[in-house]
């Protein structure tokens, strides 16, 4: 193409870049939101979230693989590395597919939920290794040794290559381009892939019970077994991505906690909103600040003409602080739900990773709170990554705290205060069971008020949230209902399955963000297991004589709903059951209200967004716990189909209440996905025959008339039958 390019100054790669970098990205997105630069043999800046997610996605006219000019290097970044070829991230599909699916089944959120004991094993026995001292670098103590211990251990190096090995893959990863410090890195890492070899000969020769010995005994599709190159490139990725990513992450978590003192006594004093706030620091704090592509036929970005060869940098951190998609994004919300940020990329290149960044994070920085909860950060001693183009973080955070005490490693000092024992379990409707939970020594709990919530955390390390429904007066136990999720991320399923009578929980202290509102008129809306939050409220409302309230309470069937019989006799509730026929019209109930009736609402996404697109400008008030909780995945309007797995020769049945998602996943249980509500990409697939019906948020509407892909975890089929490539 010869349209005329617009040119800016552009360079990722300057010393003070990573103190500015969103504000660079913010400006070039208001003036030219794609625009060349002629650093490092020129290249494409693109700023805005559409246009970096369309080029992370768009494989055939975006190429990850080195190409014509492999001799160059890694083309995944720009300028361009040395290095193996790290194996599926540096191919495209189809090539990438027998890698990825080599690793998905390591990595899936229940084989990292297996992880998390040796995960806090090793978090406890590295804040061992210095809590008696008072100050550390957590960086050099805890962020770089941490992940490096869970990785080769997880991966089956042994313990004494551990040291070894974590300060040159923090190099490669901190290192300016083409420095000293880069070179010693790459040298380091040369004895990394003659280790490597030796391990997996060794595997060879004596199978073991770890993630190299899986590998070695894993066949590529062809029907070969995986070569020792292929593997090598494999591990390296495993290494790479496992290990610098979470020492960027966590230590720049640390920093913020340090100089938002309000930020860390909320998590301290509401650990469960943790779960929810992980996302909130990827988005801000991006370990990974870019990538790159190359363009591999003639097309446009933006409107802007790119020529075949051209290359194309993709900043998952412009993307992340595009106020288009994330309102006020320089304001950092623990609360915010960030869905759609794209730290983990987007696409069949999605961090494969991404559950056990998380979880290793989440060992930090709880157990950091709980042993350290003083530590303070000098901000005049911090010292940045040489170069933050590519990767950012911090190459020392010294820090200073009031000295503990070691605990053995054993993780036995609880993140949570309270930990009490299931003495009761009720059927309270199908699919929702009700647990009560006390002191094991029968000590009075702390008190509540209607609308609180507390945060489970379970035995496998899943982390929950669950609103008390019982009696506040009642403080010898909580209540709390969980509704059965077969398709949601294995808490509740592990709840109804396997948590019974007497079996131990850790349980934080009561938290409300969802208190009963001050109105002279109260409309109540719940749907399904939201009835629990709403319930006491109207309780109390019972008690003190006012009856300035009505109830709307929607569910699938009556069996399904949750305290029926207690909600009718309190009066003043209409009740709409969609297998009766009877759908609540929220735009006309809400209509009738007057203008300082207060609207309380708890329940599935779906009905909630109704209620506020209903309210016409007036306040509503919810409860969203974060990713997942009220996500409804199936709808009310769910039908059945058959799912056809192309390469694997099976055809599964689709039933109504269940995601094509995890219906694959009973046959193929190592495939990928994430965020399981359609918005992250992860289980994409192409599509070969049929026509899904799109419920994602990944897909553009171009993509959804072309219907070469779906979303297994929310699309389903808009006739009988679709046909795969699994």
């Amino acid at each position: 193409m010869t349209t005329r390019r617009p040119v800016v100054e552009f360079d990722h790669h300057t010393a003070d870049f990573g103190e500015k970098a969103t504000d660079v990205y913010a400006d070039l997105r208001s003036r030219c939101p794609v625009s060349w630069t002629e650093s490092y043999g020129g290249h494409w800046v693109t700023t805005r979230y559409e246009d970096i997610a369309r080029i992370a996605r768009d494989d055939e006219t975006f190429s990850s693989a080195r190409g014509e000019n492999a001799d160059h290097g890694t083309a995944i970044v720009i300028p361009r590395g040395p290095g193996l070829v790290q194996y599926p991230i540096e191919l495209d599909p189809p090539d990438a597919a027998p890698y990825r699916d080599l690793i998905n089944p390591l990595l899936t959120r229940d084989a990292v939920a297996g992880l998390v004991p040796m995960i806090a094993r090793h978090t406890d026995e590295v804040i061992d290794a210095f809590i008696e001292d008072g100050h550390v670098d957590f960086v050099a103590q805890l962020t770089n040794p941490l992940p490096t211990a869970v990785t080769l251990d997880w991966l089956g190096f042994p313990r004494e290559d551990w040291k070894r090995l974590a300060g040159p893959v923090h190099d490669i990863f901190a290192a300016a381009p083409g420095s000293a410090r880069a070179a010693r890195g790459g040298a380091a890492l040369g004895w990394m892939e003659q280790r490597i070899r030796e391990l997996l000969a060794d595997r060879r020769r004596e199978p073991a019970n770890d993630v190299l010995g899986y590998l070695v005994a894993q066949q590529h599709p062809d029907g070969r077994p995986f070569d020792d190159d292929e593997l090598v490139s494999v591990v390296f990725l495993l290494v790479a991505g496992g290990v610098d990513t979470t020492t960027s992450l966590t230590g720049s978590t640390l920093v913020h906690l340090s100089t938002n003192p309000e930020d860390r006594e909320r998590l301290r004093t509401e650990p469960g909103l943790l779960e929810v706030a992980t996302e909130e620091f990827l988005r801000v704090f991006a370990p990974s600040q870019s990538m790159a592509r190359t363009a591999t036929a003639d097309t446009r970005i933006g409107g802007c003409p790119v020529s075949r060869g051209d290359r194309v940098l993709i900043p998952w951190v412009a993307a992340n602080f595009d106020p288009d998609v994330f309102d006020s994004p320089d304001d950092i919300r623990l609360d915010r739900n960030p869905r759609e940020h794209l730290s983990f990329g987007i696409g069949s290149h999605r961090c494969a990773g991404a559950h056990l960044a998380r979880a290793m994070f989440r060992s930090m920085i709880t157990r950091v709170l709980d042993r350290l909860p003083d530590f303070h950060i000098d901000p005049d001693l911090l010292v940045r990554y040489e170069s933050c183009g590519s990767q950012t973080g911090w190459d020392s955070v010294p820090a200073r705290f009031t000295p503990g005490v070691r605990i053995g490693g054993n993780g036995a000092a609880s993140a949570s205060p309270l930990r009490l024992s299931v003495v009761g379990r009720t059927q309270w409707a199908e699919g929702t069971v009700a647990l009560r939970l006390a002191d094991p020594r029968g000590g009075m709990l702390p008190a509540w008020t209607p609308g609180a919530h507390v945060t489970l955390t379970l035995p496998s390390g899943r982390v929950r949230r669950y609103s008390l429904c019982g009696d506040p007066s009642d403080l010898t136990a909580y209540t709390v209902a969980v509704l059965r999720c077969a398709d949601g991320r294995g808490g509740s399923r592990e709840i109804h399955d396997s948590l019974g009578l007497h079996d131990a929980v850790t349980v934080s202290l009561p938290h409300n963000r969802f208190p009963l509102t001050e109105a002279p008129w109260r409309t109540f809306v719940a749907g399904g297991i939201g009835i629990t939050p709403i319930v006491t409220m109207i309780r109390q409302l019972v008690a003190q004589g006012d009856r300035n309230w009505n109830l709307v309470y929607c569910g699938r069937s009556r069996s399904s709903m949750a305290l029926l019989e207690e909600v009718g006799a309190l009066g003043g509730t209409e009740l709409y059951v969609a297998d009766e026929g009877r759908r609540a019209d929220i735009p006309a109930l809400l209509a009738t209200l007057p203008a300082e009736a207060a609207v309380i609402v708890c329940g599935p996404d779906r009905l909630m967004h109704a209620v506020r697109d209903a309210a016409g400008g007036r306040p509503v008030h919810s409860e969203v716990f974060g990713a997942g909780d009220h996500v409804d995945v199936l709808g009310s309007d769910a039908q059945p189909f058959e799912l056809e797995l192309a390469r694997t020769g099976l055809t599964l049945a689709v039933p109504a209440h269940r995601t094509a998602l995890a219906v694959v996943r009973d046959a193929v249980p190592g495939i990928a996905s994430d965020c399981e509500e359609g918005y992250c990409g992860s289980c994409e697939v192409r599509v070969l025959a049929g026509t899904p019906e799109h419920r994602d948020s990944v897909l553009t509407d171009a993509e959804r008339v072309a219907s070469k892909s779906m979303i297994l975890c929310v699309s389903r089929c808009a006739g009988g039958r679709v046909v795969v490539d699994l």
